[in-house]
């Protein structure tokens, strides 16, 4: 039994503490150690879904790779057992040098080589590897402090591991991505890691390392403390330079609300752009453009009562509110610090042609999912601005059962108007969109709008530049009973670039290009993918 073994060795004896606090200095460390690195894992799984998208499947990769390197790294460990306190206290340096410093490498990765995959992968598994090794080793060091029978170390150990991987996981929303932000939190939380495992080690175990091996140690923690704690004083110099590399060098705002990150680059109004999480939403080049064909043909019948899903630029409601005849538009955004932000900054504000003072507009914070639920009464027009469905937090408000609840707001002769992502590029994501209007007991009718850059509003993707091809916005029209007819309203205010000729046209391309079959996604059963 390895009790029986371990007290071949000496048991307590030559241990500087009393077994009983030897083993709570264990098990405080395995507390320690388990909420590190559930931090650890969650930065990777938070970081990788803002930079690369589609967070179920960040979340599977990041999860899954480092379960495997987990097993490998314990039988990895069976190696260390016969010197488990010095393994046990570098594996702990090196898993606070990588753990640590991840986010940071990840993020590098990201904004100077605009691919961050391979660095989510090889950290997964080299996080997964070492946590593996914690446990045998840990094993190994509480039967050396303290002489109990196997499967009692093991329920102590597990108990202590689990409680630690709950804090970690508390602490990683609440408190570290709040407070410190994602660089800065990975980075605390590495040197926390190093200085429980070093700390453990060289006190509880100090008599069982030569003095080669207690030096070597010292070295390791100190010089990974002193690198996390460089990185941490000079992290914001790195967050300007990575922006600058992601962004251009004209970035005026970048803050991380509790919702994303906003970023607007450009100098005036003419030259913004809005990013949020890494992703264009507004370019002043070609906004107008997207916004007249989202917005003036779901304005063509009864429009006294207007509600806006998304939106909290104000650009669709600066489009709203040109109708004369509009009493009240309601804005339902997420995130206030958009549309405080769209109040404030000068040339957002100049761009959106201050809609947030007109005294028809009202804002609500909230999710536009659950408010819906509530009765606020009937709307002539609705319009979805939301982001793109192929962005995994968005694809409840592209569900069925999220039109079937705009279905309920909608007067008798109402009118919904989605954008449902570029027709041309993404057709499958377009008319799954497009099924789950229907199955939400609206009629439909597609169309599209060209002109516009690649790198666009809502796009999954942080795109392209200038030089690449101008592509298309997609759009379905809907209301209860009919589908509506693509037209702009007669004698209303008229656009600055789209016409009826093109949205007819739009239309009838629209159709053509029809995929049928598709099925509706669900909140169950969700099918938006990036089409090849």
């Amino acid at each position: 039994m390895i009790d029986q073994q371990m007290s071949l060795r000496g048991g307590a004896a030559r241990l500087p503490v009393r077994p009983r606090t030897g083993r709570l200095l264990v098990l405080a460390a395995v507390f320690v150690c388990a909420a590190c690195g559930l931090v650890y894992e969650l930065e990777l799984v938070a970081l990788a879904s803002y930079l690369i998208g589609d967070s179920v499947t960040q979340a599977s990769v990041v999860l899954s790779v480092m379960v495997f390197a987990m097993g490998i790294g314990s039988l990895l460990a069976k190696r260390l057992r016969c010197r488990a306190a010095v393994g046990f206290g570098m594996i702990e340096a090196a898993l606070a040098l990588i753990g640590g410093s991840s986010a940071l490498v990840l993020y590098a990765s990201f904004a100077w080589l605009g691919d961050s995959q391979y660095a989510l992968v090889g950290f997964s598994l080299a996080i997964g590897v070492l946590i593996g090794a914690e446990i045998p080793l840990l094993m190994t060091l509480i039967q050396r402090v303290d002489r109990q029978d196997a499967g009692g170390a093991v329920a102590d150990l597990f108990a202590a591991d689990y409680v630690g991987a709950l804090v970690g996981g508390l602490a990683f929303p609440f408190l570290l991505l709040p407070m410190l932000g994602q660089l800065t939190g990975a980075l605390f939380t590495g040197a926390v890691n190093a200085a429980a495992g070093g700390a453990l080690v060289l006190w509880v175990f100090r008599r069982d390392l030569s003095a080669r091996s207690r030096w070597l140690l010292v070295l390791a923690n100190v010089s990974v403390i002193a690198v996390l704690a460089t990185a941490t004083v000079l992290v914001d110099d790195f967050e300007r330079a990575a922006r600058r590399a992601v962004y251009g060098d004209q970035v005026r705002v970048a803050v991380q609300t509790g919702v994303q990150e906003v970023v607007v680059t450009g100098t005036d109004r003419d030259s913004l752009g809005l990013y949020l999480d890494g992703r264009l939403r507004v370019s002043a080049r070609d906004e107008y453009r997207y916004h007249e064909a989202l917005v003036h043909p779901a304005m063509n019948g009864p429009r006294a009562r207007v509600l806006i899903l998304g939106g909290g630029d104000g650009l669709a409601a600066r489009e709203v509110l040109r109708y004369g005849d509009v009493r009240a538009v309601t804005v339902v955004e997420l995130d206030p610090a958009v549309t405080r932000l769209a109040r404030t900054d000068p040339a957002l504000s100049e761009l959106n042609g201050h809609a947030f003072r007109d005294p028809r507009l009202t804002v609500v914070g909230a999710d536009a999912f659950p408010w819906l639920r509530a009765d606020h009464g009937r709307y002539d027009v609705v319009i979805s601005d939301l982001p793109d469905p192929g962005i995994t937090a968005s694809t409840k408000l592209y569900s069925a059962e999220f039109y079937g609840l705009v279905a309920e707001a909608l007067a008798p002769d109402g009118r919904l108007v989605v954008h449902a992502g570029p027709l041309g590029a993404r057709p499958h994501t377009f008319w799954t969109v497009e099924a789950s209007v229907r199955a939400g007991g609206l009629a439909t009718r597609p169309y599209r709008v060209t002109g516009r850059y690649a790198g666009f509003a809502a796009s999954p993707d942080r795109g392209g530049g200038e030089d690449r091809e101008r592509e298309d916005w997609g759009f379905l029209l809907a209301a209860p009973g009919e589908a509506p007819r693509a037209a702009l309203a007669a004698g209303g205010p008229e656009p600055r670039s789209l016409r009826g000729r093109e949205l007819r046209e739009g239309a009838r391309a629209a159709a053509e290009a029809r995929l049928p079959g598709l099925l509706p996604s669900t909140l169950v059963h969700p099918r938006y993918w990036e089409d090849a």
